[in-house]
C-alpha cells in the first residue's frame, strides 16, 4: 500500500530496465522491484491490472498520487485498505468453496504488509506556515495507524513502514519560486522542507512503537527512507551521481529542469542520456539507479527499528520484539 505504480503511462517511462511503460513512474525499477528480486520471487502486479496479473507472491495496491488521508486522492490508503479486504475476503470464500486460490490463508497470515505513503499528504499542506504543517502531521498518521491496526485485526502480523523521504531535495519543491536561496542547506536542499519530513517520520517511528507495544505479537518496523534519500544527495560523488538536484525527464532547463505546467511527460521534454545518473526521474519520483541503491540500504535493516533484516522479516515465525 503506496504510491507508484498502475497508472497508464507512454515511454520514455520504463526505458532502462524494461524497456517499454509497465505503469511504473520512473524509468526503470522501483524500491519494491529491487525487494522482490532479492528474494527471488516476481515482481509484483499491481492490484488494479486486469490482465496478466500474477498474485502468487502477493499484490500491490499503490497508485500513483495517493495520499493516506481520505479524499486527497482517488485512491487513497482507506480505499487501498478496502480493496485489499475485498481482496481478502473473494479468496477466503473461494478457498472454503474448494478452489485454489493465488494467496491462501497462510499466505495472507505470513505475508509481510508494507505501507509508503503519507508524502504527497505532507507536500499538500507545506504551503501553510511552518506550524500550521506540524499540526496537520497527526491527522495524516492517525489513517496510517487506523490501516496498520485493520490488517491487525484481519490477521496481518508483520508490517513494514517506510517513513517519507528528503521533500526539499525533490526538483518540484526547489523550482517553486522563492524572494531568494536563505531557505537552502549546504547541499542545496530547501531546509524547511526537509525539517517537516524529519518532524513526520519522527511522529511516524513514534507511532510504530507506540503499535509494536499494542500490539505484542506482531512485528512493526520502521524505515528511515529520509537519511538514505538525503544521503543520496549530500554525498552524491560517492554515488557517481553529478546533478543530485536536477531532473532527468522534464521541461525547465537548469538548474532543475522541473516546469509546474509542462512536465515530463510534455512533448518538449528534457530527457537525460541513459548512462548519466540521477536521482530523480520526473522531479518526484526516483530513477532505476537511484531507487537501486534506496532498496540495498533498506535490505540490510540498518535503517530500521528495529534493525531487522527484510529477508530475516519474510522467514521469521516469531515477531522480533526489539
Amino acid at each position: 500500500m503506496a504510491a507508484a505504480m498502475g497508472m497508464n503511462i507512454a515511454l520514455p517511462e520504463g526505458r532502462t530496465y524494461f524497456r517499454h511503460p509497465t505503469g511504473r513512474i520512473s524509468d526503470g525499477r522501483l524500491v519494491i522491484d529491487f525487494i522482490c528480486e532479492s528474494l527471488n520471487t516476481p515482481h509484483l502486479s499491481p492490484y488494479m491490472k486486469s490482465l496478466g496479473s500474477d498474485f502468487s507472491n502477493g499484490v500491490n495496491f499503490a497508485i500513483g498520487g495517493s495520499t493516506a488521508t481520505p479524499g486527497g486522492s482517488t485512491f487513497s490508503l482507506d480505499v487501498q485498505l478496502h480493496q485489499f479486504l475485498f481482496f481478502r475476503t473473494r479468496s477466503i470464500e473461494l478457498i472454503n468453496q474448494g478452489v485454489r486460490t493465488p494467496i491462501d490463508r497462510d499466505g495472507f497470515r505470513n505475508a509481510i504488509y508494507t505501507i509508503d505513503i503519507g508524502q504527497n499528504d505532507l507536500s499538500a499542506y507545506m504551503h501553510l506556515p511552518y506550524d500550521q504543517v506540524l499540526a496537520k502531521i497527526p491527522s495524516i498518521l492517525a489513517h496510517i495507524k487506523y490501516t496498520i491496526e485493520a490488517l491487525y485485526g484481519h490477521g496481518g502480523r508483520k508490517f513494514w513502514v517506510h517513513g517519507t523521504g528528503a521533500l526539499g531535495c525533490l526538483p518540484q519543491k526547489l523550482s517553486i519560486p522563492r524572494d531568494d536561496d536563505s531557505d537552502l542547506d549546504g547541499n542545496g536542499c530547501l531546509k524547511t522542507y526537509n525539517a517537516a519530513a524529519r518532524a513526520f517520520n519522527e511522529q511516524l517511528a513514534a507511532a510504530c512503537k507506540q503499535l509494536r507495544q499494542r500490539m505484542a505479537d506482531a512485528a512493526v518496523v520502521f524505515t528511515d527512507m529520509y537519511t538514505i534519500k538525503y544521503d543520496l544527495v549530500a554525498n552524491h560523488t560517492r554515488y557517481g551521481i553529478e546533478k543530485p538536484l536536477m531532473a532527468c525527464c522534464g521541461n525547465g532547463g537548469p538548474p532543475y529542469n522541473y516546469n509546474h505546467f509542462k512536465m515530463c511527460m510534455s512533448a518538449e521534454m528534457e530527457l537525460c542520456d541513459m548512462d548519466a545518473k540521477f536521482v530523480s526521474w520526473d522531479g518526484v519520483h526516483y530513477t532505476e539507479a537511484a531507487n537501486a541503491i534506496v532498496a540495498a540500504k533498506v535490505l540490510t535493516g540498518e535503517y530500521s527499528t528495529p534493525p531487522v533484516r527484510f529477508a530475516s522479516l519474510v522467514n521469521s515465525t516469531v515477531p522480533n520484539d526489539g
